[in-house]
């Protein structure tokens, strides 16, 4: 427990400090095992964490030590219980939560992919409808999902990222807060965004 915590902390360090994170914003977890997780407390800074205030919960949302988890965590136990993750990290960063609150997204894959390095970390990335921030709704909608993929967009909320391992999880954060800032970036433009040939390709060798 003690390793993956601080594992837990130095995320929402580097996090905090690389400005994904902001103020009390964000929640991330890790799974101890089959029977319980690791949670970050409500109202935390990802960049002050500290390893004995950190929640330890069963699958069941009890807590067990620790301080009150973040009201987000049901969405975080929805994963473990419907998917094989490990890690799971929510945050509002600035181009993915951007996005997240553009009208007509594809549901089902709200990055159309303009390089291959989201299609190989990440895949398709469903949206999930808006709800007030803590509905049970969230995690619902996730548990839907959670199972096929390994990143959802809240509409008007941000990203819910996950992942094997913490490194895992992150690595794939960072492509797609790479790529939302690309479709940013070329917005208007003349894209050549890869096809459905690229796209096979890319998913036969990941």
């Amino acid at each position: 427990m003690i390793q993956l915590g601080e594992q837990l902390i130095e995320l929402g360090k580097f996090l905090h400090k690389n400005q994904y994170a902001k103020g009390s914003a964000g929640n991330l977890s890790v799974r101890l095992d089959s029977e319980s997780i690791l949670a970050t407390p409500t109202n935390s800074s990802l960049g002050s964490l500290q390893i004995d205030r950190l929640s330890k919960l069963n699958m069941n949302g009890e807590l067990i030590d620790g301080d009150r988890p973040s009201k987000e965590v049901p969405f975080h136990l929805a994963v473990y219980e419907n998917s094989d993750a490990n890690a799971v990290i929510h945050l509002h960063s600035t181009f993915l939560t951007a996005l997240s609150c553009l009208k007509d997204l594809d549901p089902e894959n709200v990055l159309r992919p303009v390089t291959p390095y989201v299609v190989m970390k990440a895949g398709e990335i469903p949206l999930i409808p808006y709800y007030k921030p803590g509905s049970v709704m969230i995690a619902k909608d996730i548990a839907k999902v959670a199972d096929d993929h390994r990143a959802f967009l809240l509409a008007n909320h941000g990203v819910v990222v996950t992942g094997s391992s913490i490194e895992h999880a992150l690595q794939i954060f960072e492509e797609l807060e790479e790529s939302a800032k690309l479709f940013f970036i070329l917005k208007g433009m003349n894209i050549r965004y890869l096809d459905s040939k690229d796209i096979s390709e890319l998913k036969m060798k990941s």
